[in-house]
């Protein structure tokens, strides 16, 4: 699709150029007037070979378009089903960690390894007067 529509686009480029290039040049308007027969011709029959390009051009433009939006659609169908899939996994975890309580692994609990002990406060270092009485 992509390569039709690039051919297009090119076709249609050439012919504006060359409609250009006759608008603009009266040598070259005149030899393709006298190739034609009467500029009369010559402009009728640009106008149909225009009619055919726009055409071309526009049906391919929309037939791109709709593929494309068919494309997002599915990918947006397969993203849908993925998040589904992982929510039910992950209810399905949950679902296995609230029956059997203490067997998982919890998010913020703090475990006490077996022979830990716990830190003693040290003694206090408040200084003394000589009569034994805490300085303040």
């Amino acid at each position: 699709m992509l390569a039709i529509k690039r051919l297009v686009t090119i076709l249609v480029m050439v012919f504006l150029l060359l409609g250009l290039l006759i608008l603009l040049s009266p040598a070259v308007r005149n030899s393709f007037a006298n190739m034609a027969g009467t500029p009369e011709s010559l402009f009728f029959t640009l106008f149909i070979v225009a009619v055919v390009l726009l055409g071309l051009q526009l049906i391919t433009e929309n037939l791109d378009s709709v593929m494309l939006r068919r494309e997002v659609t599915a990918r947006e169908s397969k993203i849908n089903e993925l998040k589904a899939r992982l929510y039910d996994q992950q209810m399905e975890q949950q679902r296995l960690t609230d029956r059997a309580p203490g067997t998982g692994t919890r998010t913020g609990t703090t475990i006490i390894p077996d022979g830990y002990v716990a830190p003693t406060t040290p003694p206090s270092t408040t200084p003394y007067d000589p009569s034994g009485q805490p300085l303040t």
